[in-house]
């Protein structure tokens, strides 16, 4: 654990170039909120990423995924990881989320052996959330001191998640709107779009841009001409879809910046990550460029941005629960054994969403 404070220490204490770094925007939030109450937090959630990543290399980019899927709707309160109940619509079933979330499993071997260590203390919005922090530095990228303290929604929202969750071909306008609905501006958005430096999608989302760009019987112009001959060798334009495709064909997991040169050489896999350099005139490409130049600029805002993602409409103090396990609410949860209950999530899912 001192190994891994020291690299986070080191990582966070950086000055942002578009913005100053809020360590939280809600004053109730604590990086050492569990200091005295569970000291072995971070080691324990640590060592249960590091053992998954070696075996599963997607999983860093899968659990900052489902970071983000819950933080958009209703805030960053784990709502995404509730299943369905007799009173509770899962958002696991939402389009974006459906047979694509990948990692509730993960989030709950980690509360399992939090639990133990410290029964009844730490939130499953503050787990999944310290988890995307670490999943950062396992794959290369920052790391930061997660401000914790969150408590975990008594319900999930799957029409809100239809609604808020912006879509892989998404225009930029769209975009901003879907950002700034959360409170997210234009660097956020780009910030966070980094995220898609690794992990893969499914042909599914991208056969349009392939051979029928907005129905025109052509591919997408903004695709680079021998990018577009590798990704339609990958994904046939009559084969079922399911092919998965990186997101960055350099450095497919790690986290670093050449999601931002891939835009550049038009080589953005999705529509919706290479409307932000693509789109004329648009405000996002000098942005684009900023991070392409300096991977260090774009650490400092990714950063900067995720902590501000995750203050997005936390519940602290009285409101909510400390759920016993992260699927049910602790009425439910109550009934069943911590130590068996599987998530219900597809393990072969890939992304979906824009980021």
């Amino acid at each position: 654990m001192n190994s891994f404070r020291v690299i986070v220490t080191a990582l966070c204490c950086v000055v942002v170039v578009f913005g100053g770094l809020p360590f939280s925007s809600n004053a109730q939030l604590d990086p050492y909120f569990y200091g005295k109450t569970c000291p072995k937090l971070h080691s324990i959630a640590f060592k249960v990423l590091r053992k998954v990543a070696k075996t599963d290399p997607r999983m860093p980019a899968s659990i900052i995924r489902l970071h983000f899927h819950d933080c958009f709707v209703q805030g960053c309160d784990a709502s995404v990881l509730l299943n369905n109940t007799a009173t509770i619509v899962s958002e696991q079933d939402a389009f974006p989320n459906i047979n694509s979330l990948r990692g509730l499993d993960v989030i709950n071997q980690i509360k399992t052996k939090v639990e133990k260590a410290c029964p009844n203390r730490v939130s499953c919005a503050d787990i999944l959330t310290l988890a995307s922090g670490i999943s950062s530095v396992l794959t290369g990228g920052p790391g930061w001191e997660v401000p914790l303290g969150r408590r975990d929604s008594l319900t999930a929202n799957q029409s809100l998640a239809n609604q808020n969750l912006p879509g892989p071909n998404f225009s930029l306008d769209r975009l901003k709107s879907a950002f700034a609905a959360q409170g997210l501006n234009t660097v956020d958005l780009v910030a966070l779009s980094g995220a898609h430096t690794f992990g893969r999608a499914r042909c599914l989302f991208i056969l349009d841009r392939l051979y029928n760009f907005n129905n025109t019987g052509k591919p997408d112009p903004t695709l680079d001409t021998t990018y577009l001959q590798q990704l339609r060798n990958q994904c046939p334009q009559n084969g079922t879809g399911n092919n998965r495709v990186n997101f960055d064909p350099t450095t497919p997991d790690t986290l670093d910046k050449n999601f931002y040169n891939n835009l550049q050489g038009k080589k953005g896999l999705l529509q919706s990550d290479q409307e932000l350099f693509s789109t004329p005139g648009a405000d996002t490409i000098s942005i684009v460029n900023s991070f392409a130049n300096s991977q260090n600029v774009f650490f400092q805002n990714f950063i900067n941005s995720m902590i501000k993602m995750g203050n997005i409409d936390v519940l602290t103090g009285k409101k909510g629960e400390i759920r016993k396990q992260c699927n049910f609410i602790n009425k439910k949860s109550s009934e069943l054994d911590l130590g068996i209950v599987a998530s219900a999530e597809s393990m072969e899912g890939d992304m979906v969403s824009s980021i």
